[in-house]
């Protein structure tokens, strides 16, 4: 949070599940797009929000299973706990407003009298959350008495139904929408009100999310029929919720330009690097531009690659003798095992790589790309890079050092000086004589 100094440009608020992630795409595509958009053009002055029904310890979870990018903030097991930055640290102003009114212990003893409820896995139980399965055709009728029961002890409580068959159990100040709520607020008090918020979701536990004013909202194609009852009896008319025709993370990328909140074409979407000029560049556009290159190259699928090739070698710092280079560190790629060698060597040696993933389960992307002026034309760019060959998933925290060409400034584009990687924790890549960049 504190890398916004100002009023985040965008603010994207997302439930996970059908809807940032789509279990349906086992290559994950509308979601790498959606990752390769926000590194380029959102990362360094909007905000990223998740917000899902997991708990912390499935959040977690599938993190480990799907592409997804690092959140600025977690509002996490159905709105009631809300965490910041990739450390996670809680909201405690937000614990103490849903602790008013609610009992964890008598909300047990009350649900225990239904055997409609099947109480879900103990991963699920939160402190301010108590979930369960129900079929459907009893739901409401078990919602209504419940309600009236746990009313009676003194509680004050919200049930919310959705995915057609989950239960949970909430303070009535809990939710994704007064979780949303209550964190604009809080940014408004700091003067960082965010200038545009886009929620986005697929299911009722959502709809909140749809209510809260000023804010735009996308319900993806895919979206369950009590996300589209509920805006039929409640929102129709509203200009500023719309229906997208994408599924999942592509709807929101529909979303962005529908409401003309940025620009909503990911590089992915780019066939031709070489080709593309575009009005506004930053540091962050250059990485996932070269890292997509990359992945393009290894799968045998890049356009106009010797051109794009050459280009590389004049985005490089230009020092041919070698032991200059060595003494010269702004020349060199600094591998996460501690071998060092200069760019262009880096370049050549991709050359012969060209297809040799082709067929396979190749993938790379970009994370929490952050870029720090340190002169009037160079930047410090700092980013983790992910590769996912087969079942195997490396990462690398990446330091790069790059100029702006010429005296148009970052316009004409960039000059890469020097590249430091060192592995991720727990995800060292175990063959590392073919690791590339």
């Amino acid at each position: 949070m504190d890398r916004i100094t100002k009023a985040a440009r965008l603010m994207i608020v997302s439930d996970l599940d059908h809807t940032m992630v789509d279990h349906h795409d086992p290559e994950n595509m509308s979601l790498l797009r959606f990752n390769a958009l926000w590194e380029s053009n959102y990362r360094h002055d909007s905000l990223l929000v998740f917000s899902t029904g997991r708990s912390p310890t499935l959040y977690k979870q599938l993190r480990k299973e799907k592409p997804m990018l690092t959140p600025d903030i977690t509002i996490m097991s159905v709105g009631t706990e809300i965490t910041y930055g990739s450390s996670m640290l809680p909201d405690d102003g937000w614990v103490k407003i849903l602790n008013q009114k609610w009992d964890r212990n008598v909300t047990i003893e009350e649900t225990s009298k239904f055997p409609e409820l099947t109480l879900q896995a103990e991963t699920e139980q939160r402190p301010h959350k108590v979930s369960f399965y129900v079929d459907k055709t009893k739901a409401q009728v078990v919602m209504k008495e419940l309600s009236s029961r746990l009313e009676k002890r003194g509680l004050d409580v919200k049930l919310i139904y959705s995915g057609g068959m989950d239960l949970d159990v909430l303070p009535q100040g809990a939710g994704k929408g007064q979780a949303l709520s209550y964190l604009l607020n809080k940014l408004k008090t700091e003067g960082a009100l965010p200038v545009n918020t886009l929620a986005c979701g697929d299911s009722g536990n959502d709809a909140e999310l749809f209510s809260i004013p000023d804010v735009y909202g996308v319900m993806v194609s895919n979206a369950q029929e009590e996300l589209l009852q509920w805006h039929a009896e409640n929102a129709k008319g509203n200009p500023n919720i719309i229906h997208a025709k994408e599924r999942c993370a592509a709807g929101i990328i529909e979303a962005i330009g529908h409401f003309n909140l940025g620009s909503n074409t990911s590089p992915r979407d780019v066939a031709d690097f070489v080709e593309c000029k575009l009005d506004h560049v930053n540091p962050g556009y250059e990485v996932v531009k070269f890292y997509l290159f990359y992945e393009r190259w290894r799968r045998g699928e890049a356009a106009n690659c010797e051109t794009y090739i050459a280009s590389l070698k004049a985005s490089c710092h230009s020092i041919t003798d070698k032991a200059r280079a060595r003494q010269d560190p702004t020349a060199t790629f600094v591998f996460p095992t501690g071998v060092e060698k200069t760019l262009h060597e880096c370049i050549y040696a991709m050359k012969g790589c060209y297809g040799d993933q082709k067929g396979k389960q190749f993938r790379v992307w970009v994370d929490r790309v952050l870029s720090t002026p340190i002169g009037s034309n160079t930047w410090l760019v700092k980013f983790d890079k992910w590769e996912l060959s087969g079942d195997e998933r490396c990462c690398c925290v990446t330091t790069a050092k790059i100029n702006a060409k010429g005296s148009g400034g970052a316009s004409d584009g960039y000059t890469w000086v020097s590249v430091r990687q060192k592995w991720l924790e727990g995800y060292e890549k175990k063959d590392t004589s073919i690791w590339l960049f």
